[in-house]
């Protein structure tokens, strides 16, 4: 038996155009921009300090303890000392000894840097693809 119309898995479809802007919005990054946050990335990269940093970022005054760290990930002393002296000379934390307890704190705007380079600018995705996307844009 035969059609007269081709398959659409055998013929082209074509696709819609989506005029969206780009994830590296604004001006390209220089050489020296590119490598600061590829550091950063590189830091972050890590899923230990991602969970070291947002667990600091969830308490209420903002900063914990190394011995709350510990307890609460399940890490040994020394492999979360290693990764809050990364996130520490990476700029991400703060850090202030009290007795014999060091306490880390996020520092403020350590990552405006990272978001401003992938076109965020605090408000949510949404609001950063809306604005340069056409009316037939279909981003989030």
């Amino acid at each position: 038996m035969t059609t007269s119309s081709a398959s659409p898995s055998l013929g082209t479809v074509p696709l819609p155009v989506l005029d969206c802007t780009p994830l590296l919005s604004g001006a390209p990054l220089d050489d020296q921009a590119a490598a600061r946050l590829a550091a950063v990335l590189r830091v972050l990269g890590d899923p230990a300090r991602l969970r070291i940093l947002s667990l600091i970022q969830a308490q209420p005054t903002r900063e914990a303890c190394v011995c709350h760290v510990t307890d609460t990930l399940g890490l040994s002393q020394p492999t979360v000392s290693h990764h809050l002296r990364v996130l520490y000379e990476a700029g991400l934390l703060g850090r202030e000894r009290r007795g014999n307890w060091v306490y880390y704190r996020a520092v403020p705007g350590a990552l405006d840097g990272l978001r401003e380079a992938l076109g965020g600018d605090g408000t949510g995705p949404s609001a950063v693809n809306r604005g340069g996307c056409s009316s037939s844009c279909d981003c989030p």
